[in-house]
């Protein structure tokens, strides 16, 4: 039996309400995600801008999307349990400044 590798040990018991597709986009590496920096100054003004925000704690978006197709690249903000807060796109803001490494997510030894 061939047991697939996944990047993330841990995924599915902290991020119990991700969506399947999700889930296995970033167990695969299609997707990346990130933890929201609440205590920046560029996630304050954003959430300003968008009071949604403030409930998400991270965000899925796509590690390989060229600069050129920014503005249509679509940005999923979960919350601590990995269920949909909103989605917003490139042509609504920029994550620079505002992102950090997921603090509970644990990677699989090896990966």
């Amino acid at each position: 039996m061939i047991k697939c590798h996944q990047k993330f040990e841990n995924l599915e018991e902290e991020l119990t309400d991700l969506q399947s597709v999700l889930k296995n986009s970033l167990q695969k590496e299609v997707l990346d995600i990130k933890q929201l920096n609440k205590k920046s100054k560029k996630f304050h003004d954003v959430s300003e801008q968008f009071p949604l925000l403030k409930d998400a704690e991270y965000v899925v978006y796509s590690k390989f999307m060229s600069k050129e197709f920014h503005d249509q690249e679509s940005f999923i903000f979960i919350d601590k349990t990995g269920h949909t807060v909103c989605t917003l796109s490139g042509r609504d803001l920029e994550l620079y400044e505002m992102l950090q490494e997921c603090q509970n997510l644990r990677e699989s030894q090896g990966y």
